[in-house]
């Protein structure tokens, strides 16, 4: 864990917000994903990876009361607070790795994630991950993961990544989740460059 911190809070001290690979200026599919599930204003959401993302800004501005941003890096979340000035204070932020963290139990309606699976690359990591979010996922819960398709890049911030197809990425959850839908979009990242990302949409068993 210890390694992983270092390394993207190195990524963060040396580039601003708006120049990591993964930048753009609001989440469109996943704010689309999140409002398509018709979920209370006070359901549980859970941003996994949030970073210093502006997904938690949109879900505020739209209403949304109950939200927690996890990421490895205190740097990239303390920028989003920062940002969000008073109304950081209605978000709960935690700093750890998804696949060493403690999460309350059936907590969430909705675990969001968007490029942090396919960092993933050992199995043992990716049975943590899974299992945590059955653990604080409430049953019948919503799981959004995006992560690089078939085209998708081989690394990324100097790391090696994991490339999924949406049967493959719904593959790693295994058969407690329905897939609903998928999704591949075209990133853009600020340099100009497109990468592939697959979105795979779920739903935990009742």
């Amino acid at each position: 864990m210890t390694n992983r911190t270092e390394h993207w809070e190195g990524v963060y001290g040396r580039k601003k917000t708006d120049e990591v690979s993964w930048f753009r200026p609001h989440l469109e599919q996943s704010l689309s994903y999140i409002e398509g599930a018709g979920l209370a204003r006070d359901a549980g959401l859970i941003d996994v990876g949030a970073g210093a993302s502006t997904l938690v800004d949109d879900l505020l501005g739209k209403g949304y009361t109950n939200l927690t941003a996890v990421d490895l890096s205190a740097k990239a979340l303390e920028v989003a607070r920062n940002r969000l000035g008073e109304r950081g204070d209605k978000v709960k932020w935690l700093v750890g790795d998804i696949t060493r963290l403690e999460l309350p139990r059936h907590a969430y309606d909705f675990w969001h994630d968007r490029a942090v699976f396919h960092f993933l690359r050992e199995p043992e990591d990716r049975r943590r991950y899974v299992e945590l979010v059955r653990h604080a996922l409430k049953p019948g819960g919503h799981v959004l993961v995006a992560t690089f398709g078939p085209q998708g890049p081989e690394r990324c911030s100097d790391l090696d990544v994991m490339r999924y197809s949406g049967d493959e990425l719904h593959g790693e959850f295994g058969g407690g989740f329905t897939k609903v839908n998928e999704l591949t979009e075209l990133h853009a990242t600020p340099s100009g460059k497109q990468q592939e990302f697959v979105y795979c949409y779920c739903r935990l068993a009742g």
